[in-house]
């Protein structure tokens, strides 16, 4: 964990030093090629583990139900908040 933060806070300092000579364009398209790699390197270690392969299915089943609820969830809250934002608008204008 130690090295992990080591190395977050040592990006932050190198980020700030060379602010002004790297463009945050080429920042972006770099980190977005390491995502693009590291996860090409999960699969492959997911592909290459017999036991994750074996259990795939009902280890996707499991995700999907709980993406779908993460969702709905979501969805509810968001409805809910909308409601209340346009309940507390109508309410200001009453008393406006």
């Amino acid at each position: 964990m130690l090295i992990i933060v080591g190395l977050f806070v040592l990006g932050i300092g190198l980020g700030y030093i060379l602010r002004k000579v790297i463009k945050e364009s080429v920042v972006a398209k770099v980190t977005t090629m390491i995502i693009y790699l590291l996860l090409f390197v999960l699969g492959i270690s997911v592909g290459g583990d017999e036991k994750v392969m074996n259990n795939l299915p009902t280890l996707g089943l499991n995700a999907l139900i709980i993406t779908a609820g993460a969702m709905l969830g979501s969805m509810i809250m968001a409805f809910l908040v909308y409601k209340l934002i346009q309940k507390l608008k109508r309410k200001r204008e009453y008393e406006g």
